[in-house]
């Protein structure tokens, strides 16, 4: 019997989330492991979850065929194996690793490695539906975070009836994100839909009392000795890539698994992509990257030249409301905090909620922030992806009032 060249070996793809999703529906024939019970879904969509606006049927993406419930053990490099939990043995021709990110657990007291009841992470579709089902109107709820993530479960919280307390030990909400002014605007706009939010908040542990078989959460301490009581917490302090299947195989890792322009890890016939890898020393954590690497690596399976040159990341958030308030619309790229020696122009109305500011640094857009209007977000967003030089023409205010040709 003739072998099988190396193109003809299998594709495995270990991780179904939005990157391994993505990536499998674009490569014929791949074999797909992923952990969660679920098919693959949109986790930018898990807030909405929460909120009770869609079902999880809703947030599913295009059918991929996934070994569900299944985790990837064991890589053997030598002979490209992967070992799965359920006794399943693997051969690939290539490899890749889509093994996504875990919730940041931070050293508190009170959390070790089983949570007491009513702690919660938020960073999977059971998480969203697990805190979906405790949540009820009244009950006393802690985010501890308070970046994209933990903005998004205390909005969703709030909407659900909670009494919600954001906990952000930082200067102000979103600082990977937003400006002190464009954080300001947040932080009202939170308060208003009954969103109590403290920043410069050092969370020191958790309070919980012991029931029959197990512990419950009823406070969250704080390091100047203050509680806030809590019948929920919730952890929203970031996460970190998954990056131990590669380890223990000998890849090549530092934050994340190093690959090259090709998404190629040190190992020539393993690639990684999404949450866990490391392009250029950049780690991203997004949607967007992640699903530009999907269609990259595609093409290079599928032996067409491609490469992954890194992504401009756009970061896009809406806070609906309930009722007659208007939902709010924030749009964050690049550098917003300007260096010595930038331009910053600033608009501000008022009477529409609308913010924007753009930082130029050396004739280029260095980075922006729009929140209430994002009439300007899309002309703005093609300059500074472009990375051109500013036409000498080009003010400042003519891309803050540009609506893009919209």
């Amino acid at each position: 019997m003739r072998k099988k060249t190396e193109s003809a070996l299998p594709v495995v793809v270990i991780g179904a989330g939005m990157a391994g999703a993505r990536l499998a529906a674009r490569v014929p024939g791949a074999t797909v492991v992923g952990e969660e019970r679920h098919a693959p879904y949109n986790r930018v969509l898990l807030a909405d979850v929460l909120a009770g606006r869609y079902a999880p049927d809703v947030i599913a993406l295009p059918a991929t065929e996934v070994r569900r419930g299944v985790r990837a053990v064991r890589i053997d490099r030598a002979d490209r194996l992967v070992h799965c939990d359920d006794g399943s043995v693997l051969h690939y021709g290539r490899l890749v690793l889509a093994t996504g990110s875990n919730p940041v657990l931070p050293p508190l007291r009170g959390v070790g490695d089983t949570l007491p009841d009513g702690v919660h992470p938020f960073r999977t579709l059971d998480d969203a539906l697990a805190l979906r089902a405790a949540v009820r109107p009244g009950v006393r709820a802690v985010v501890i975070g308070g970046g994209l993530l933990g903005v998004s479960a205390a909005r969703a919280l709030a909407e659900c009836g909670a009494q919600v307390v954001l906990a952000q030990q930082g200067e102000h909400l979103m600082e990977r994100q937003l400006d002190p002014e464009a954080a300001a605007l947040l932080r009202v706009h939170l308060e208003a839909l009954g969103v109590e939010v403290h920043t410069e908040c050092r969370v020191r542990g958790l309070r919980c009392t012991a029931a029959t078989t197990t512990e419950s959460v009823r406070a969250v301490e704080l390091a100047d000795g203050y509680e806030l009581a809590a019948d929920l917490t919730v952890l929203a302090c970031g996460v970190r890539p998954r990056t131990g299947l590669a380890l223990a195989a000998g890849l090549d890792v530092r934050k994340g698994i190093v690959v090259d322009d090709e998404l190629r890890t040190s190992d020539p016939y393993i690639h990684a992509l999404g949450d866990c890898a490391e392009h250029r020393s950049t780690l991203y954590g997004l949607a967007g990257p992640a699903l530009e690497q999907a269609d990259v690596l595609a093409e290079v399976l599928a032996g067409r030249p491609a490469r992954y040159e890194g992504t401009r990341a756009l970061t896009r958030l809406t806070l609906r409301s309930p009722g007659p308030r208007e939902a709010l619309d924030l749009a964050a790229f690049g550098e917003a905090r300007p260096l010595p020696g930038d331009d910053v122009i600033r608009l501000a109305d008022a009477t529409r909620g609308a913010y924007r500011t753009v930082v130029v640094r050396e004739g280029r857009l260095a980075g922006g922030v729009l929140l209430g209007d994002l009439g300007a977000v899309a002309g703005l967003a093609r300059t500074w992806q472009d990375d051109e030089p500013l036409p000498p023409a080009m003010s400042l205010l003519h891309l803050l009032i540009d609506d893009g040709g919209h």
